[in-house]
C-alpha cells in the first residue's frame, strides 16, 4: 500500500495474536510439506506513530473499537478467528469465501481458488494471499469513493471454536491422501488435456445450451504430449487451429498450429513458437493487415506481443507489453480505438486463477497501464479467461471464464462485460457452460470459434 502512495501507521493491540493450539499442531505435522506457509508466524511489524487523523483503520485482530475513522475487517467463512474459519472451510468442502466489512457492513468478497485441497498449510497460504489482495482492493476502492455495501448483505455466521479445526482436519487429511493414492494406483497422469473440434452451422456453445448435437472430433496425440488452450483463427479464407503443445519430455508448453481442411479434418499440429519458459493460450488476431499473437508466458514474468513474419510458421517478438508480473491468459479486446487486456494475476503465494486484472493502452505495442481499480475481482468462478471475447449480433460483449470451484479446468462460464471505462470494470452474472452430448467430457476449459470451426478443450 505504501507503493500505491498511502501513508501507513501500525499499532499493536494488547492481547491480540494468540495462536490456536489446533493450528499449531497442524503446522508442526505439515512442516516438511509447506515450510514457507503464510500461516507460519512472521516477525511482528514494528509500531509506528501516525501523523494526524487517519482515513481508514484496517483491523487484523477483530478487537478494535470504532473510532473517528471507518474500520475495515476481514472474516473467513463468516468467522472472525482464522482457526474457526479453517474448520468451517473443511466442513463446507473447501470452497472458501472471505468477506471484507466496513464498520460491520459487507463491502467486498473474495472466493479464492485452492490448488492443494489436501495439505492445509498450502491451502491456507492461498487464502492468506487472497486476504492481502482483498484488503488492497478495498483500500483502492475506499480511496476512490467506490467501496459500497454489497447488493446482498452477508451476515456473520455463528462463531465456532478454534478447537473444532483438528477434528475436521484429521478425517479430511486421511480422505485426501487416500484419494491421491488410489489415483496413482490407477495410473492417473498428473495432468492431461484433450482438444476437440467440429464444423457447425448456426448457434454453438456460446449462444446457449448446445442443441446442434454435431459431435466433436478429438485432436489426436501420440501419448507423449497433450494439446490444450485451442484458438481458432481465420486468415485468407483458411481456418487454423493454434494450441499449446506440451511434450512431457520437454516439461513446458510450446505453441503449435494445425490447418483445418474444408471437410473438417485437422492436419497434424506443427510447432511454430518456443521459448525457454512455458508458453500457452495462443491468442492470434489480425490488426492493420498484420497477424499477431499474445500467448501466456507468466513463468517468464512477461507478456509478449509476437508478429507473424511468415504466417503461420514463423513468429518474431514485436514488443514486451508487461514485465515483472505473472499474468495468465490475458485476453485482448479492441473497443473505440482502445486496447484492453483482461486476465488473471498470480500475486505472491496466491492462486494463478482467481484474481482478475485489466490493462489498457492507446496502441497495441503499448505502453500498457494497469487499470486503477485493479484487482477487478477475486473469484475462482470468474477471474481467468477461457477463450477470446465473443461479440454478438445484438451488440453484447461476452467473455468465456474458467470456473475453478472444484478443480482447475473443471468448468467454464460466459459473462457479459457490462461496464468498461477508465474508472470501472463490471461483468454480469456468469452463465455456466454445461457439456452436452456433443462433448460429454469432464468439463470445458477453453472455447473458441471462427466461422464454422468451433473448438474446446477439457482436462482428463
Amino acid at each position: 500500500m505504501t507503493a500505491a502512495g498511502h501513508r501507513i501507521a501500525v499499532q499493536q493491540v494488547a492481547g491480540a495474536g494468540r495462536r490456536s493450539r489446533s493450528l499449531e499442531l497442524i503446522l508442526q505435522l505439515e512442516e516438511r510439506r509447506a515450510p514457507r506457509s503464510l500461516l507460519r508466524p512472521a516477525a511482528p511489524l514494528a509500531a509506528t506513530a501516525g501523523q494526524g487523523n487517519h482515513d481508514l483503520t484496517i483491523d487484523l485482530t477483530g478487537r478494535s473499537a470504532h473510532g473517528h475513522a471507518p474500520v475495515l475487517t476481514v472474516d473467513f467463512e463468516g468467522q472472525r478467528e482464522l482457526a474457526a474459519g479453517l474448520a468451517a472451510m473443511l466442513a463446507g468442502g473447501v470452497r472458501p469465501t472471505l468477506t471484507a466489512r466496513l464498520n460491520g457492513v459487507a463491502v467486498a468478497e473474495a472466493r479464492p481458488m485452492i490448488g492443494d485441497r489436501v495439505w492445509l498449510s498450502r491451502a491456507a497460504s492461498e487464502l492468506c494471499a487472497s486476504a492481502i489482495t482483498l484488503i488492497e482492493m478495498c483500500v483502492t476502492r475506499f480511496a476512490a469513493g467506490k467501496l459500497l455495501p454489497l447488493a446482498t448483505p452477508i451476515p456473520l455466521a455463528p462463531q465456532r471454536h478454534g478447537r473444532d479445526l483438528i477434528w475436521r482436519y484429521l478425517p479430511h487429511l486421511v480422505a485426501g491422501l487416500g484419494k491421491r493414492a488410489l489415483g496413482r494406483l490407477g495410473g492417473n497422469r498428473p495432468f492431461y488435456w484433450r482438444t476437440a473440434h467440429r464444423l457447425i452451422e448456426g448457434p454453438g456453445i456460446a449462444e446457449g445450451p448446445d442443441s446442434s448435437n454435431v459431435p466433436f472430433s478429438e485432436l489426436a496425440d501420440d501419448g507423449k504430449r497433450f494439446y490444450a488452450d485451442p484458438f481458432v483463427f481465420e486468415w485468407r479464407d483458411r481456418l487454423y487451429l493454434f494450441v499449446e503443445e506440451y511434450p512431457y519430455a520437454l516439461g513446458r508448453g510450446i505453441i503449435s498450429v494445425a490447418e483445418c481442411r474444408p471437410d473438417g479434418r485437422m492436419e497434424a499440429p506443427r510447432a511454430v513458437l518456443e521459448e525457454p519458459h512455458h508458453l500457452s493460450y495462443p491468442q492470434v488476431f489480425a490488426h492493420d493487415g498484420e497477424v499477431y499473437m499474445i500467448p501466456e508466458s507468466s513463468s517468464g514474468n512477461e507478456l509478449v506481443l509476437y508478429r507473424a513474419e511468415h504466417f503461420p510458421h514463423a513468429w518474431v517478438r514485436e514488443a514486451v507489453l508487461v514485465e515483472g508480473k505473472k499474468l495468465n491468459d490475458m485476453t485482448l479486446l479492441i473497443r473505440d480505438d482502445r486496447f484492453w487486456l483482461f486476465g488473471s494475476e498470480q500475486r505472491g503465494e496466491g492462486s494463478a486463477s482467481d484474481t482478475m486484472v485489466v490493462y489498457a493502452a492507446k496502441a497495441l505495442a503499448g505502453p500498457w497501464s494497469p487499470h486503477p481499480m485493479n484487482p477487478v475481482l477475486i473469484d475462482r468462478r470468474a477471474a481467468r479467461p477461457g477463450g477470446p471475447f465473443i461479440l454478438t449480433a445484438d451488440g453484447r460483449t461476452l467473455l468465456p471464464l474458467q470456473d475453478g470451484t472444484e478443480v482447475y479446468g473443471g468448468g467454464l462460464g460466459i459473462a457479459e462485460l457490462t461496464v468498461l471505462s477508465d474508472n470501472e470494470v463490471q461483468f454480469g452474472p456468469v452463465r455456466p457452460v454445461v457439456p452436452g452430448e456433443a462433448w460429454a467430457r469432464k468439463g470445458i476449459h477453453t472455447l473458441s470459434r471462427s466461422g464454422r470451426l468451433e473448438v474446446v478443450d477439457s482436462c482428463g
